[in-house]
């Protein structure tokens, strides 16, 4: 198996020192989470991991733009790079799932996408860019940010056609999440779930707690996008909701999203939900799930732990990927 082994973090105060264990582990990069409804800010967090760590690749996974100005990202970008040297960055970018739908936002349009990569690209370069009806570009002295021209590669968060167009044209990768994108050098499939220890049942209160985020994500993007035919007992689980109002309902939807279970979906999340959405494996299991992913067009895996036990569910992962 050729997969290059990454980790992605639902960003937290503690993901710099699981970036620190993912290194020590054999990573070869760790991706932060950009919800700031939801996360720890993904720059803060960046930096505290550039400063524990000294080889892992860091990068967004992936930057929502429309929540700052670009300007603002071409700073952090450029602090980064100065903390962990530009050859560890990366910058995923996307239209927003959990950044923009946690503000009770839609994605934003990918040509509004392109316009504001484009932007930010400008100003790393050291070049003007216009923004706003101004032209602007990075002042910063020594000491302020790291010296320009700064190119790091950036990676986009692809679902759908215009997606996958834009990440063809314009980006060195895509970044999925549902089934990988063939075609692409470099495609990052981010995935979720947990490791069975021998003989333990996906049903069990470590593995449900482990995985269990994984599965209410299904019901989460099909309340919000209106599928939920691919949802187990979907009608019924999205009735665990229908007593929220609705300028309020994304806010309850999305509580604990991509980390644990909220009160609502805990009845629907179980170890037959678990395996049949493939988050709750064997070893085994996992590397016959590997490989189908890299047949598939992945290159690089990007595992996201969650629950209570982050070291244990990154070692058991690195554990398994290498047999």
């Amino acid at each position: 198996m050729s997969l290059t082994m990454s980790c992605a973090f639902n960003t937290s105060m503690d993901s710099p020192e699981h970036a620190r264990i993912a290194e020590e582990l054999g990573f070869s990069r760790a991706w932060f989470y950009d919800s700031p409804a939801i996360c720890a800010d993904v720059w803060m967090q960046l930096a505290r991991a550039a400063e524990r760590t000294t080889r892992i690749g860091l990068g967004t996974g992936v930057l929502i733009p429309a929540l700052r100005h670009p300007m603002i990202t071409a700073t952090a970008i450029a602090n980064l790079v100065e903390l962990a040297g530009q050859d560890r960055v990366a910058i995923g970018v996307g239209t927003g799932f959990t950044g923009r739908l946690t503000l009770g936002q839609r994605p934003v349009k990918w040509s509004s996408l392109a316009t504001y990569v484009d932007t930010v690209q400008r100003l790393l370069r050291g070049e003007y860019a216009e923004w706003d009806g101004a032209k602007i570009i990075m002042m910063h002295r020594p000491g302020f940010a790291a010296a320009r021209p700064i190119e790091v590669p950036f990676i986009a968060g692809v679902v759908g056609p215009k997606g996958i167009a834009y990440a063809r044209e314009h980006a060195a990768g895509a970044f999925t999440s549902r089934s990988p994108v063939p075609g692409f050098d470099w495609e990052v499939h981010l995935t979720f779930g947990t490791v069975l220890d021998p003989g333990e049942e996906p049903g069990s209160p470590r593995a449900i707690e482990a995985a269990g985020h994984a599965a209410a994500i299904w019901v989460h993007r099909a309340l919000e996008f209106g599928d939920l035919e691919a949802v187990p007992r979907g009608e019924e689980w999205a009735a665990a909701y229908a007593d929220i109002p609705a300028d309020i309902r994304h806010i309850e939807l999305h509580d604990g999203h991509l980390w644990t279970i909220n009160d609502r979906d805990r009845p629907f999340v179980t170890g037959e939900v678990l395996e049949a959405g493939g988050v709750a494996l064997s070893k085994e299991g996992w590397r016959e799930r590997l490989a189908h992913l890299e047949e598939e067009g992945a290159t690089e895996v990007a595992y996201q732990p969650a629950g209570p036990d982050v070291p244990r569910e990154l070692e058991a992962f690195a554990d398994a990927m290498r047999g």
